[in-house]
Formats: structure tokens, C-alpha cells, sequence
């Protein structure tokens, strides 16, 4: 047995969470040190899948494992999170500590993880676009059986009336192995936990769908072990999720007479040797990572862009249902003040997002509040004021590192719309800009952010002018030369990346080493559908249609510019990212 070390690390909002490390015994002269991460399933700890470091031999890897938050020894209410995206972005620092603290660049780094923690593992590299070498998920917990009619429903109803709650794991430990000292072991285990809070549990069956249902943006190497006889969680899923995945490297074991506990199962030899020589053959080789760059032009989200684009034959019923759609939003706004301005201006115009920025219900009357206050609370609507307010936590992160290394704030927006969230992070508070240009190509835009700008008081600070986001030229001659760009909510508008890419190489000409960008992406939406069919774009009243890009795409196209993507943000729903990267020397 190797020796293990128990350490902490600081999460997000600085809960100091719990893990185990295994030195390599062995590591290999003249090549990096490699990382083997490991993830628990849930109401477990990382004392449950220590074994695995023996029985998985690999002397050459540092081994990770942590007790996830709210379980083992890492603080938190048992079985609870602030919601299971805050588990997804724990595992996202964890991975950040091993290569601060270790020296372990995720490109290095495989990933092993079981159950629920099988599907934290999965959103992670679907929402962060890890460039991670491996990824191995055994029975992940897509879709737990609750074997209770309607029992989901009833927890959201429950959820609401009540707050969150708890409910007991049913599970008994024998369902899980066949292995008596397995069993005995977990019923023995004081660390061990059977409750879990309903915001994970619901948050969990919430993601799985998303996940499931988007795999093919997941393009990481990856291995799925199934277990054949599982009580706990549904195979279905399971296959859904193998049959989309965009991996060019992916492998499915189905584990004949398997329980749930994969990896602790009686003749778990099987599963260990085939995820020893997979992870052992992906590190052999260079780092494999699709090449996204023309996925304008071919694959999923061009394909889904494209049939949203066509219409609807003629008086069919998906013609009639999306017409008397589009009559409802013309009625609603001759009440809403926001339904109205969008018909006006574009749902996604520069005036439109202004108003829901400023979330203040405003209509003709009781009535017309009301439905405008329906409007504000849309999904898409939430989803951007979560954006707004990780542009402000980014924005001062990149304020705080760039006087940390001595160099002035020059800012830009190379689309700022009327520029309110940029003003209020780069002009307020005791991180405030050296210098801001507001930049944006409608007329009607610099004249609202001109007035914003006398409005807030900030004419010392801030500038506006009329430009065009994609002229590279333009950008590349910016005076003085910003160290700090943003770049939110204008390359999810337009599907080429060919434009994207020349805005990209205009501001990588004009921020100089050492500078940071901030850009938005959107790598999901509820709503694609409902938005290409019902909705006006600010672009002559036509048809709203967006090409989603995934996470991975949107930072390839940023390092191809030459920046590093350092930090990201995404919100609970997984609609919305906010990321900063750092210029690097060509």
C-alpha cells in the first residue's frame, strides 16, 4: 500500500474541503507527473474507493481522492450543497488545486468516478470543457431508480411548499455487492450518510437530463462501465449517453450480474483491468481533442441550427400552433413594456437586454405587470442576470490580477449594448478601470450608453463610440491598447466562426501579453425552439435562430486566438458561461 497523505483544499467560496493523495511510487524519468483523480458515489467518502489505488497498480500516477461537500470528512449539512452545480464547480477547483499545489496540468489528469459522483465527472467536462486526457464513468447515476410513482413531481411540489428537505437513501448496502466485506464495511462505516438534501437530489435528475441529452458536446476520451443487475440507478440513460457522445475515442463494458457499486463489486478484477488499460493507453498517446474550429459548417449544432432555420410546412399543425404562439406574444404586448420592446427592437437587441437587466415589471396596469413579470421570469431571462452577475465577478477578478502584477486597467467592450453591466463593474467600487471604451455598431446603443454614462456620473472613466465588433483592423488599433477585454452576448448571436475568429484576432493584436479577455457563451438552451420560432432577432425582424456553440468550442476558438482560458462561471441551469483567459506570448 502506498502512502497517503490527507490535505485541504479551498473551494469556490472558500469551504476548505477534504482529500487523500498518493504520491507516485514510481514515476517516470523525463515525462510529466500524472494525476488519477477519484470520485466516490454518493453518501460515501474517499475511504470507500481507496482500494482502487492498489488494485489499479499505475506506480507512475499521483492518485486523488475527495470527500465531496456535505459528506465524510469535508464540512456541510449531510447530503447537502448550495445545489449540485456548486458539487460540479467543487470538482473544477479540485482539478485547479492539483495543478497549482501538484504541478499537475489537467492535460495530464484522468478521471475515474463512479455514481453520482460519475455524473458530477460528466457535467464538469460537458460545462468546463476540460482538456482532460481520460474519463472513466462507472454506473453513472443518470436517473435513480426511486421506484415511487410520480416521485420527482412530488419532490418539486414538496420542494416548493416546504424549502429544502431531506429524504432517506432506500439503498441497503447488499444491493450495491456482492462482496460480504464490501457490505459489511459500509454498514459499519460511521462516515457514511443515508440522507440527501431534495435540491441535489432534484439538481441531480435535473443536469442528468441535460447531460444525457447534449453528450455529443463531450468529446473527452471516454470509458462507461455498466453494471448489469443495477437496483439503483435506470441503464437507459446510461445508453443514451454513450450513443451521443462526440468522443472519437469512447468504449461501453457491460458488466454481466454487476450491482451498482461497480467499483467495489466481488469480481470487480474485470472493470479494474479494463479501465487500467484504457487509461494507461490514452496517456501513451498525445493528448486527443477534437478540432471544433469549422464546426460551423458540420456536426450537431450545425445540423440543429440548420432544421430550426426551416420552416414549418405551410398550415400544418406545428405551423398553427407556432402562429397562434407568435399572435399571443403580439396580444401580450400591447400590455408588457418588455414583450413590446422586443417586437420593437429584437428580443435580443441591445435595448431588450437593458430591460432585463433592470428586472422591473412594468405593463399596462395589474395585467400588463403581470404578464411582464412572466416575461422577466423566463428561463433564458433568469439565465442572463446570472450571466450579468458572473461578468462582474470575472471583470474584478481580471481587475485584481492585473494590479496585482502592476499593470494598468484599460478596458473595452466591443459590444456593449447600452454598457450597464460593464459600467457598473468597471466604473464602480475600489477596483474601478484606469480608462473604459464602450464600443458598439447601432447607432441607437451609443446614444443610450452615452446617457448611461453621464447618468452614473462615470464621463472621467468611460468613453462610447460606434464600431464594428468584427472589423479586425479596427480592433487591433484600439489606443490605448486595453488590458482588459470583454466580449458578452455577441459571438452566440452570429454562427460563423470564421466572423468570431476575426474579432478574436483583432483584440489578440490589441491586448498585449499578460492582458485577459472575458467572453460569454452559450452551450445550451431550453428554449431553441420556442426562441427560432416566436422570436425577432434585432437583425430586420428576423427569425431568432441561434447555433449553440459547446463550451469546448468557444475556448478553442479563444486559444486559437492565443488566450488561455483560466477561470469559468456557468449558472445552475447550465444556459450561460462567463469565462476570463489570459494573453500568452505568441
Amino acid at each position: 500500500m502506498r502512502e497517503v497523505q490527507e490535505r485541504q483544499f479551498a473551494s469556490f467560496d472558500g469551504t476548505s474541503l477534504f482529500y487523500r493523495y498518493w504520491p507516485a511510487s514510481a514515476p517516470a524519468a523525463g515525462q510529466p507527473r500524472r494525476a488519477i483523480v477519484l470520485l466516490h458515489r454518493g453518501h460515501e467518502h474517499s475511504g470507500r474507493v481507496q482500494h482502487l489505488v492498489a488494485e489499479l497498480g499505475m506506480e507512475d500516477a499521483d492518485f486523488f481522492a475527495w470527500d465531496a461537500r456535505g459528506n465524510g470528512r469535508s464540512p456541510g449539512e449531510r447530503g447537502d450543497a448550495p445545489g449540485f452545480d456548486a458539487l460540479v464547480r467543487d470538482l473544477d477547483r479540485f482539478v485547479a488545486h492539483i495543478g497549482a499545489s501538484h504541478g499537475i496540468a489537467v492535460e495530464d489528469t484522468a478521471l475515474i468516478a463512479q455514481s453520482v459522483g460519475a455524473v458530477v465527472a460528466a457535467t464538469w467536462v460537458h460545462d468546463y470543457a476540460p482538456r482532460l486526457r481520460a474519463l472513466v464513468l462507472a454506473s453513472p447515476a443518470f436517473k435513480v431508480k426511486l421506484y415511487v410513482p410520480l416521485a420527482v413531481p412530488g419532490l418539486k411540489l414538496m420542494q416548493k411548499l416546504r424549502g429544502n428537505f431531506f429524504v432517506n437513501s432506500y439503498v441497503k448496502p447488499q444491493w450495491l455487492t456482492h462482496d460480504p466485506e464490501r457490505v459489511e464495511s459500509y454498514r459499519a462505516d460511521p462516515l457514511i450518510t443515508r440522507p440527501i438534501s431534495v435540491r441535489v437530489l432534484l439538481g441531480l435528475y435535473e443536469t442528468s437530463e441535460r447531460i444525457v441529452a447534449d453528450a455529443q458536446a463531450i468529446t473527452v476520451p471516454t470509458q462507461l462501465l455498466v453494471s448489469g443487475s443495477d437496483f439503483v440507478v435506470h441503464r437507459g440513460p446510461q445508453d443514451r449517453f454513450y450513443e451521443r457522445l462526440g468522443s472519437e475515442i469512447k468504449e461501453r463494458h457491460l458488466l454481466q450480474g454487476f450491482y451498482h457499486d461497480t467499483l467495489g463489486e466481488k469480481g470487480r478484477v474485470a472493470a479494474i483491468n479494463r479501465i487500467r488499460a484504457f487509461v494507461q493507453a490514452r496517456f501513451a498517446e498525445p493528448l486527443r481533442r477534437a478540432d471544433l474550429l469549422d464546426a460551423h459548417r458540420h456536426g450537431p449544432s450545425f445540423e440543429e441550427s440548420e432544421k430550426l432555420s426551416w420552416p414549418p410546412e405551410r398550415w400544418s399543425l406545428a405551423d398553427l400552433r407556432w402562429r397562434f404562439t407568435r399572435a399571443g406574444l403580439r396580444f401580450g404586448g400591447k400590455f408588457s413594456e418588455g414583450i413590446k420592446l422586443g417586437l420593437d427592437t429584437g428580443f435580443d437587441s441591445g435595448s431588450s437586454l437593458d430591460y432585463v437587466y433592470r428586472d422591473e415589471a412594468r405593463g399596462k396596469g395589474p395585467l400588463g405587470r403581470m404578464i411582464d413579470r412572466n416575461y422577466l421570469d423566463a428561463i433564458g431571462w433568469r439565465g442572463i442576470r446570472v450571466r450579468r452577475t458572473h461578468l462582474h465577478e470575472l471583470l474584478r477578478e481580471a481587475m485584481r490580477r492585473l494590479r496585482a502584477a502592476s499593470l494598468p486597467v484599460h478596458a473595452v467592450d466591443i459590444a456593449a449594448g447600452h454598457g450597464r453591466y460593464a459600467l457598473e463593474a468597471l466604473a464602480g467600487g475600489t477596483e474601478r478601470a484606469d480608462s473604459i471604451r464602450l464600443r458598439d455598431y447601432s447607432e441607437l446603443n451609443v446614444d443610450k450608453g452615452r446617457a448611461l454614462i453621464d447618468t452614473l456620473g462615470a464621463g472621467a472613466l468611460a468613453r462610447f463610440d460606434q464600431g464594428d465588433a468584427f472589423d479586425r483592423n479596427a480592433l487591433a488599433a484600439l489606443d490605448p491598447r486595453p488590458t482588459l477585454a470583454v466580449v458578452s452576448g455577441l459571438y452566440e448571436l452570429f454562427p460563423d466562426n470564421a466572423l468570431v475568429r476575426r474579432s478574436l484576432e483583432g483584440l489578440a493584436a490589441a491586448v498585449p501579453p499578460g492582458g485577459f479577455i472575458v467572453y460569454t457563451g452559450q452551450p445550451w438552451h431550453p428554449q431553441l425552439e420556442f426562441i427560432a420560432r416566436a422570436l425577432t432577432s434585432h437583425r430586420g425582424g428576423e427569425a431568432w435562430v441561434m447555433r449553440r456553440r459547446s463550451q469546448q468550442e468557444m475556448d478553442d476558438l479563444v486559444r486559437a486566438a492565443g488566450f488561455v482560458k483560466i477561470d469559468q462561471r456557468i449558472d445552475a441551469w447550465g444556459i450561460f458561461t462567463v469565462s476570463l483567459a489570459q494573453r500568452v506570448d505568441a
